[in-house]
Parts: C-alpha cells; sequence; structure tokens
C-alpha cells in the first residue's frame, strides 16, 4: 500500500509515537467524560432547584390564601361586634 495524498509521515519512529498518540486519545476522552458528568450533574441540580422552588411556591400561595381567609374572618368578627 501506498501513500495517499493526505496521510501524514512522522520523522519519529513508530514506537515513539504511538504511545504519544494513545496517551492523547486517551486524555481527551477523559476530559469529554469529566464534562459529560459535570453537565448531568448540573443538568441535576437545575432540576432539583426547579422542583424546589414549584414547592416554594405552592406552599407561599396556600400562606396566602390561608391569610386571606383569616383577613375574611376578622372583618366578619369585626362588623358582627359593631
Amino acid at each position: 500500500m501506498g501513500l495517499t495524498a493526505n496521510a501524514k509521515t512522522y520523522k519519529s519512529p513508530d514506537y515513539k509515537l504511538l504511545p504519544f498518540f494513545h496517551r492523547s486519545r486517551d486524555g481527551w476522552k477523559a476530559k469529554a467524560e469529566d464534562r459529560n458528568l459535570r453537565i448531568k450533574r448540573l443538568k441535576n441540580r437545575v432540576a432539583a432547584l426547579d422542583e424546589s422552588r414549584r414547592k416554594w411556591k405552592e406552599k407561599a400561595r396556600a400562606y396566602e390564601s390561608r391569610i386571606a381567609a383569616l383577613r375574611e374572618e376578622i372583618e366578619e368578627q369585626k362588623n358582627r361586634a359593631a
């Protein structure tokens, strides 16, 4: 087999190049895995924060409606007493 026009030729011997290329490949794979793990963790965190925020909003709305009901009750008692 002959070299194609796009094939790179290296001056260093193969026994030196192969470990370098393996380390390079392993390095970018590890970085990609780390990035993907970080992205997954951040997505999970965002989902948990969204859920927590939704629950707090729901609680706040429930308390607001309870406060409104108590205020109406107070007004009714004031009107009866007057």
